[in-house]
């Protein structure tokens, strides 16, 4: 079994076309939804593109489909809100030499906790406390990695819509091994699309998370920073 990783498209419908584009050519037996489809410029249409797979897909929730308001929600109808809220928080899929691969959004045990390259082990630990395959993918923090830590492998592929490090849009194919995709596309057409989306916040969206996009550096600081607090608030 071979699986594409697409994780935090956040409705940039242009990103995910150009991704979409390049799996087909793949031809994975899976493609993998890890979560916050529809928090973005183009909700409903970037939705319905992913579920027009069929049954190649395979869904999770993230954190921003369960928490999902304003004007993303009012562009859903109430059958599409109800398909998001309904998908699981992980999956396990058998994938080619890796064996069982626990997929989920933010980390197994919570659709938004964050884990990065950097995080410490003893949240790693904690996370990881009650899981049994030896590799686990996770998106949530946009920032694509692959890490080992005591026996496991995390694997993160990082934004196809809203991504941080580096533009593109980017995207996991699992299975011999793991490669970390990343799919250039006609980022100016698509911010001209996406300020024409109707979206409150598309014109932000297109200058700093299309045109341009923060530093890995600084998108690690900000959530390690968030995360001890998050920490810090729960003893």
């Amino acid at each position: 079994m071979r699986v594409a990783a697409l994780y935090d498209v956040h409705g940039n419908l242009p990103a995910l076309e150009a991704v979409l584009a390049e799996v087909e050519e793949e031809a994975p037996d899976v493609v993998l939804v890890g979560g916050d489809v529809s928090a973005g410029p183009f909700p409903a249409e970037s939705l319905e593109l992913l579920r027009s797979l069929g049954d190649r897909a395979v869904w999770i929730r993230g954190n921003g489909d369960r928490e999902l308001e304003g004007w993303c929600a009012e562009q859903l109808s109430d059958e599409q809100r109800e398909f998001l809220l309904s998908l699981p928080l992980s999956v396990v899929i058998d994938v080619d030499r890796l064996g069982p691969v626990l997929f989920c959004h933010g980390s197994p045990r919570s659709d938004e906790e964050i884990l990065t390259e950097r995080s410490p082990d003893l949240r790693l630990s904690a996370a990881l406390a009650s899981v049994g395959e030896r590799v686990v993918v996770s998106g949530h923090t946009h920032l694509p990695y692959d890490r080992t830590f005591e026996g496991f492998r995390l694997v993160n592929p990082g934004s196809v819509g809203m991504p941080y490090g580096e533009p593109g849009a980017h995207w996991g194919l699992l299975g011999p091994g793991v490669e970390l995709r990343r799919t250039d596309y006609d980022r100016e057409a698509a911010a001209d699309r996406i300020r024409a989306s109707g979206s409150p916040q598309a014109a932000m969206f297109a200058d700093e998370n299309v045109l341009s996009v923060p530093s890995a550096a600084e998108a690690i600081e900000f959530f390690e920073r968030m995360a001890a607090v998050e920490e810090g608030n729960e003893l």
